[in-house]
């Protein structure tokens, strides 16, 4: 009986001890990997500092400087929209690789990368080739949007960071800022997320701001943005912003009304024609069912958070399941 009772309580150790060890190699990750699905305690053991130094960055940056809020919540938009949530976004062109950071959507927009760099290196002294940078991404994009007043929620992780990337798809594949409705429902649905999805995230343009380039068609008449909701007010102030020769620098807040702060004023601002982009104005002028979402999210604020929040979750897990080849970059510039 005593040795049936000592085997039966080496099984229950060794199980236990499996499982742990599947969990730790989880976490740290490898060059390949069957593709797991993603969990909220991934670094529980193996870097439980992990959260609380992204956090410590990222509210030190935007105190700096508010508008970086939007620009580490853009790329993890960007690097999603590209075959997954892998961090390919951040990786750097060299003679041999060509990245995607030099894509049309992502050169002269995109920024924070700096900041990246910096919680990876820490990182990378406290658990070494531990954390990846798409976990990173999606952990930094959540908390520039509750330092800016907005919901949080709890990230999913376990992502690889990827070890190719995609000038085409970036080109291809990311939302560009004078789509209608219709080519934005199409590249959301490309990736698997829904119209729903769309309206819902669309609402991340509550914080930053756009270069003239990107809103010049809303300048002009017969533009993709034409509809119901005009402000003739607003447009001629944005006329006034954008004229003369040199204005390629110049740029605008997405919400006039509270630039650095999470909340649903965008939508409100769609209802009085004061959507910056051609693609923030189409959601009220370009379709009854879009136009609805937008009026559900004037009216109730906690709605938009509790959709926003579930969409950003769902776009997270973005290419996680096919991650069948990855690895943890020590460096998120270049692979290992």
């Amino acid at each position: 009986m005593a040795m049936k009772l000592a085997i039966l309580l080496c099984l229950v150790i060794l199980n236990l001890t499996s499982a742990f060890a599947a969990r730790v190699n989880d976490a740290y990750g490898g060059d390949t990997d069957t593709g797991s699905p993603l969990g909220t305690d991934i670094y529980q053991y193996s870097c439980p500092e992990a959260e609380a130094i992204i956090f410590s960055w990222v509210e030190q940056a935007v105190s700096s400087d508010p508008r970086m809020a939007a620009s580490l919540l853009r790329l993890h938009f960007h690097d999603c929209f590209v075959n997954g949530c892998d961090a390919s976004v951040l990786l750097d062109d060299t003679e041999n690789f060509v990245g995607e950071k030099t894509a049309a959507p992502n050169v002269n927009s995109l920024r924070g990368f700096d900041v990246i760099n910096e919680i990876k290196s820490e990182l990378e002294v406290v658990c070494p080739q531990t954390v990846s940078c798409a976990d990173i991404l999606a952990t930094a994009a959540r908390d520039s949007v509750l330092l800016s007043g907005g919901p949080t929620w709890e990230v999913q992780m376990g992502r690889k960071d990827s070890i190719t990337a995609s000038k085409a798809g970036a080109n291809n594949n990311i939302p560009g800022p004078n789509s209608t409705v219709d080519m934005l429902v199409a590249k959301f649905e490309n990736v698997g997320l829904t119209l729903q999805d769309m309206v819902a995230l669309s609402g991340a343009h509550t914080i930053g701001k756009a270069r003239c380039s990107t809103f010049s068609s809303r300048l002009r008449s017969n533009s993709v943005s034409d509809g119901p909701y005009v402000n003739a007010e607003f447009v001629s102030s944005l006329k006034r912003l954008c004229s003369g020769q040199d204005n390629s620098n110049r740029i605008a807040h997405l919400d006039l009304v509270t630039p650095a702060t999470f909340d649903n004023q965008y939508y409100i601002n769609l209802l009085s024609g004061e959507g910056l982009l051609p693609s923030d104005q189409t959601l009220v002028n370009g379709n009854d069912q879009t136009r609805q979402i937008v009026e559900t999210y004037v009216a109730n604020p906690f709605v938009f958070f509790d959709d926003f929040k579930n969409s950003m979750v769902k776009m997270g897990s973005l290419g996680t399941a096919t991650q069948s080849i990855g690895q943890i970059r020590r460096d998120c510039r270049t692979i290992n």
